[in-house]
């Protein structure tokens, strides 16, 4: 787990030093244990390293292969990597180290670009060929660990973070406006884009070979891709039962390999505690964390957000070494302008409680389990997959789902919204960057199981994807590596063939809500759709109990709809109802003062917005874009 920084210049110019070194300074929060660089001609990479397996001086970055034809600079964990390691050696490879990154090297030297099929793990890594002169830069399956890129004249720059390709002399800060739009429609990124305009993310499953001589920039390939799916012959129950039970527990074991201490995240759900049950038998006294919220002014549905007395009779029950913290309304302002700095872009739901559980974390060890992914695998949220189940076609799915997720601004106020800068994103349709993200999952549609496996689809390639990106800023701004055993890829690929009967348990009964009943009548419709992970609930009450296997999902969220109507309504006027906030560059005041203002009257819920207005008004002070 580290950082990886790089500099290609088309022209044959030779690359600074300096410069890779200044790419890699900028995020030594990813890599406090060692730094190199390689820089040969035209090409530059550099390296940070967090040791996690292999702690001696032959895990080293950049790292060559014996051949001296490849070198690499990679960024991640394999956890198969002692298997291929045989596989290698019996075609004679011989290896210097113990680590996994001499075998994503000499797998590449075997395999090429094929070598991302047989990796499974989390990744980011760029290869530089020194007899083609090529650069191949990839990213895990599911987007676990990032990596940016930008074309800067006749250089190509890449990192981890947009904060190294922002070293390059010639990089001016810009927004990008059309990447601003989306973000208030989905709070999230659904396409390559990012914030800082000329930098994208390569995308999740996708390689990028770029040639010296060839052409600057290569388009991406994409190597990987879920594909949710109902079975043709769908096998008895317990089938599926067992096979969940192994995979599970062969996939938290995977996962454990380490050299340094391992602790895992703990909250009162099923996903953290299941993980913490399989890792206990094998870590006597496992470290454990969870952050808790202070509820004296919460109200509402928010009263259940502190889950600090489930964690700690998980804890019990596991015998794990407990740390708990508890964060109260003024964290969230206090930590901001360190949070947008490590977040770079904002993605969903408020992040800062995660940036205060790393923190936590990493004072007591260097790696630690999430149970990031189960929801999305399995069904999670069948609140939101039941809304879109009864269809006319396609395109009708398509209509009633976009407006679901629409999370900030609705259509209908968004260009009075961005009235400053209309002129620059009115060709902007969200509608269309909604459906793109079918572009490679729009098989015939026929059942209601077909919908509930798109919906499913979509929350893995865009929810899901701005979670990993969260966890992984905020747990490598503390030196902090976090592993998402539900991520394998033996176990991925089990849940993508699931029937959905096994994940949601109401879909008749919903179907004929959805015909029949008025959108209006929300409480009937919730106590509807309150089921959800089915089998992962069934397996996972031999580890847990079942109290909690039956207890409705928990999100991790502090209780902001109270606080910024409370305790931080004062920072809320400050930053956002003053004359001189940043954010009235693009947006306008009046709209958008309107719509905190219903919030804060208690007239509608806006805790997103408001997050989303905060968090964009911190980056500008931060980033210092030109306008």
């Amino acid at each position: 787990m580290c950082g990886i920084a790089g500099v290609l210049h088309f022209n044959g110019d030779q690359v600074s030093r300096d410069l890779v070194k200044k790419m890699t300074d900028v995020i030594a929060h990813r890599g406090p244990d060692g730094e190199g660089d390689y820089v040969e001609g035209p090409v530059g990479l550099g390296h940070r390293r967090l040791s996690i397996i292999d702690l001696s001086e032959a895990g080293r970055q950049p790292m060559m292969s014996n051949c001296g034809r490849y070198v690499l600079s990679y960024n991640g964990e394999i956890y198969n990597f002692k298997e291929l390691r045989v596989e290698l050696e019996a075609k004679g490879y011989w290896f210097r180290s113990k680590t996994d990154t001499e075998v994503v090297l000499n797998a590449f030297s075997v395999w090429g670009g094929k070598a991302l099929h047989r990796f499974n793990g989390m990744f980011a890594f760029a290869i530089w060929d020194r007899r083609r002169q090529t650069l191949f830069l990839a990213r895990d399956r599911y987007g676990i660990k990032p990596l940016y890129y930008s074309l800067q004249g006749n250089t190509f720059l890449f990192g981890s973070e947009v904060k190294a390709i922002m070293m390059h002399p010639s990089f001016q800060v810009e927004m990008d406006k059309e990447a601003l739009l989306e973000y208030f429609t989905f709070q999230n990124l659904f396409t390559d884009k990012t914030l800082f305009k000329g930098i994208k993310l390569l995308p999740a499953g996708t390689s990028m070979c770029i040639a010296l001589n060839g052409e600057k920039q290569a388009e991406p390939h994409q190597y990987w891709d879920y594909h949710f799916e109902e079975p043709e012959d769908a096998k008895d129950e317990r089938e599926y039962v067992e096979e969940l039970d192994r995979l599970f527990c062969q996939a938290v074991d995977r996962q454990l390999v380490s050299d340094v201490d391992l602790g895992s995240y703990i909250s009162g759900g099923m996903d953290s505690g299941s993980i913490t049950a399989i890792a206990a038998k094998k870590i006597p006294y496992i470290k454990t964390f969870t952050c808790g919220f202070d509820l004296h002014s919460a109200s509402g549905l928010e009263m259940a957000f502190d889950e600090r007395e489930h964690a700690e009779h998980m804890s019990y029950l596991f015998k794990t070494e407990h740390y708990e913290m508890v964060l109260k309304a003024g964290d969230m302002e206090r930590v901001l302008p360190r949070l947008t700095w490590h977040l770079e872009d904002p993605r969903v739901g408020q992040s800062y409680p995660n940036f205060y559980a790393a923190q936590l974390a990493s004072k007591f060890v260097k790696v630690v389990l999430s149970g990031g992914g189960g929801d999305e695998l399995f069904g999670g949220y069948p609140w939101r997959y039941y809304r879109a189940v009864v269809n006319n076609d396609f395109e009708h799915y398509i209509d009633k789902y976009y407006q679901f997720w629409v999370r900030l601004i609705p259509n209908q106020v968004i260009a009075e919204v961005f009235k400053p800068i209309w002129k620059d994103v009115k060709h902007v349709w969200t509608r269309d960057i909604f459906r793109d993200v079918f572009k490679e999952h729009a098989y015939e549609l026929t059942r209601p199981e077909d919908y509930v496996n798109h919906s499913l689809y979509l929350e893995a390639k865009t929810f899901l994807h701005g979670l990993l990106l969260v966890e992984d800023k905020l747990s490598m701004s503390q030196g902090l590596e976090t592993r998402v055993p539900f991520l394998d890829n033996d176990l991925v690929d089990f849940a993508m063939k699931v029937p959905v009967s096994l994940k949601l348990g109401n879909l008749s009964s919903v179907i004929r809500l959805n015909e029949n009943e008025p959108a209006s009548k929300v409480g009937k419709y919730f106590e509807k759709t309150r089921d959800g992970k089915l089998l992962l609930r069934q397996v996972m009450t031999r580890y847990i109990p079942r109290e909690v296997t039956d207890r409705i999902k928990q999100g991790f969220s502090a209780p902001d709809a109270s606080w910024f109507k409370g305790e931080s309504i004062d920072y809320v006027r400050r930053e956002l109802l003053n004359g001189h906030a940043m954010i009235y560059d693009y947006l306008d005041r009046k709209a958008v003062q309107l719509l905190v203002e219903e919030h804060l009257e208690g007239k509608r819920n806006r805790r997103l917005l408001i997050w989303s207005l905060l968090s964009i008004e911190s980056w500008l002070q931060t980033f210092e874009p030109v306008t």
